[in-house]
Formats: C-alpha cells, structure tokens, sequence
C-alpha cells in the first residue's frame, strides 16, 4: 500500500475544513490512468471522491459537487486532471 501524496493530503485537508463531522474517502485512481489523458506523471492525476455530510440534505447533485469544487479551489482543473464525485447526505444511498 502506498503513503498519499501531497495532493491527496492537501484533498483531505481542505475537505475536512470545508464539510464539518463529514464521511468522506478520498481514492488516489491515477495508477489507473497512467499513460492515459491528463496523466501528468505525477502519480496525483486522477481521484475519485465519496463523501457523505449531513449539510448536502436538501441540496441537488450539482449543488453538491459545485460546493466539492469550491472547498478544493484550484485543485481541480488545474493540479487534478479528473475528479469523480459522489456526494450523499445520511441516509442516502
């Protein structure tokens, strides 16, 4: 098992300051993606997301992942190729 990378700690980082008592796992799948579009090298290309926070209640997907962005600034887009999201409030499946 690999350590996380800067990216992934910096994912974390800003996720558990952003969304309060949230669930959440942060998947490094760039292995995956190697050779592939938008694979930098850098081994901190591609991840996917799930996150579960009692605040997305009420709020729609795209809500839900606008407010993802958001707490991740330039992260994604600039320093992350592809982000997959799921973001689900308790109870949700």
């Amino acid at each position: 098992m690999s350590s996380k990378g800067p990216v992934q700690q910096e994912m974390e980082s800003l996720l558990g300051a952003a969304f309060p008592d949230a669930n959440f796992v942060v998947n490094n799948d760039s292995a995956s993606h190697h050779g592939h579009m938008g694979d930098d090298g850098s081994g901190e290309s591609h991840f996917s997301l799930t996150i579960e926070w009692a605040g997305f209640a009420g709020q729609n997907r795209v809500a839900r992942q606008r407010a993802v962005n958001k707490a991740l600034g330039d992260l994604p887009g600039q320093r992350v190729h592809a982000l997959a999201i799921k973001a689900t409030a308790p109870g949700e499946g």
